[in-house]
């Protein structure tokens, strides 16, 4: 009856019979030995994927100075050698085009770009200045007419820019669905010829409602449409949905990809190069590009994505245990958690670990869960997630006050639930 936990698996991971270990030799126990299932080197080296240098970027190469970390270029504008002729085309970073402007092409972001690529599993990466700019890039993909079917608990600013931007400025419409399908009910919403874009979140923000990607994705193929996965909350560490077969990922940098409450950063990832050529068309037309010092930080913390992934959620399920069995709290919601609905598919998907957020209801409700985040003193009252400090809210009235009070009803995001952002305290 004991909930199935990270620590757990790890032991199962990690124990093997002599006679096993003297079967599979040496390799298959440090590869069973290996928690962190080989994607430490992924996420710290990155490989010339064009066959512009034979070497990782880590290793110098494509840098003159040798330095083993990417260098900061703040140049705006790069020298030309005739008109037309770009500078840089050797260079990895540069995807083989050069250097013209920076808005176009930086070699500090091209370098996050393509290691946030390797880390996803995807051929390619675009960066922009928010995972706001980045979710607007993907609607740029549209057309007047379209229409989305999102995942019914969106992040607020997603939906509040889907409701009160894009529908009335770019008529687009938005019919926001669970995606459980039960009884056929997200089948049933979509538009044949009309549904170009199915938006999910996996896990939800706040619930932690967790749906298959999988299907979803065949569903969105079945009529013609894109599946987008705001893979946000897990990270390119605990869930790669483009190999479960969406066509679109999308990160808020600014979360556990930056991981130190620093940076304000997206990206989007696809395995498809006609959907990567309009995005880069777009990163360039728009401008909304991050800055090469931010680029910086956020490959930065891309390199410890995997050590601080295991660490915050290591702690969310002993805490989430914990309120389980407190008094105070009428219910706690944790992918990790076999209480929960969707344990099993959360398991699956997400490399059986449950994440490090943790949403619980207060016993008493507002005056209760306002009571507790007053006193708070190890996490602290905030927006935002994926940090290594602990963070504390309620998206009833903070994140989520945007959400209208009849849809956060049904989603039950009432003022007695509190959101954790588990750190590596």
């Amino acid at each position: 009856d004991e909930p199935s936990t990270n620590r757990q698996l790890y032991a199962a991971k990690t124990t093997m019979s002599s006679q096993e270990t003297n079967g599979k030799g040496l390799e298959a126990a440090i590869r069973a030995a290996d928690r962190f299932h080989g994607r430490g080197t992924s996420f710290i080296h990155t490989k010339d994927t064009l066959g512009i240098n034979s070497h990782d970027t880590n290793s110098g190469t494509s840098n003159p100075t040798g330095a083993v970390v990417e260098p900061i270029s703040l140049a705006t504008t790069f020298v030309q050698r005739s008109p037309g002729i770009t500078t840089g085309r050797e260079d990895p970073n540069s995807f083989g085009l050069g250097y013209e402007y920076s808005r176009t092409g930086n070699p500090t972001r091209g370098a996050f770009e393509r290691a946030m690529a390797q880390a996803e599993s995807a051929k390619h990466c675009v960066a922009y200045s928010s995972g706001s700019a980045a979710t607007s890039a993907v609607i740029h993909l549209l057309e007047p007419s379209n229409n989305v079917i999102v995942i019914d608990d969106v992040y607020g600013g997603t939906q509040r820019y889907f409701r009160k931007i894009v529908n009335p400025h770019m008529n687009i419409s938005f019919d926001f669905v669970d995606f459980s399908n039960e009884q056929g009910s997200l089948e049933a919403k979509l538009k044949e010829g009309k549904t170009k874009l199915l938006w999910l979140e996996t896990p939800t923000n706040p619930t932690l409602k967790v749906s298959d990607i999988g299907a979803s994705a065949d569903l969105a193929r079945k009529y013609g449409a894109y599946l987008a996965v705001d893979n946000t909350f897990c990270s390119p560490y605990l869930q790669n949905p483009l190999q479960l077969g969406a066509h679109i990922v999308i990160h808020s940098v600014t979360k556990y990809i930056g991981g130190h409450s620093d940076v304000v950063m997206g990206v989007v990832c696809t395995n498809s190069d006609d959907i990567f050529a309009k995005l880069k068309f777009i990163q360039n037309g728009i401008g909304a590009v991050p800055s090469p010092f931010d680029c910086f930080l956020a490959h930065r913390g891309l390199k410890t994505l995997h050590v601080r992934m295991e660490a915050a959620a290591a702690n969310a399920l002993a805490i989430a245990m914990f309120l389980e069995k407190h008094d105070g709290c009428s219910r706690v919601v944790y992918p990790g958690l076999v209480s929960h609905p969707q344990h099993e598919l959360a398991m699956k998907q997400q490399n059986g670990n449950g994440g490090a957020m943790v949403t619980f209801y207060c016993v008493g409700g507002r005056k209760q869960s306002a009571t507790f985040l007053a006193n708070l003193r190890v996490f602290a009252l905030a927006e935002s997630l994926g940090a290594v400090e602990s963070l504390a809210e309620c998206p009833a009235l903070m994140t989520h006050a945007s959400v209208p009070d009849a849809q956060r009803a049904i989603l039950r995001i009432d003022d007695a639930l509190i959101r954790l952002s588990v750190g590596i305290e």
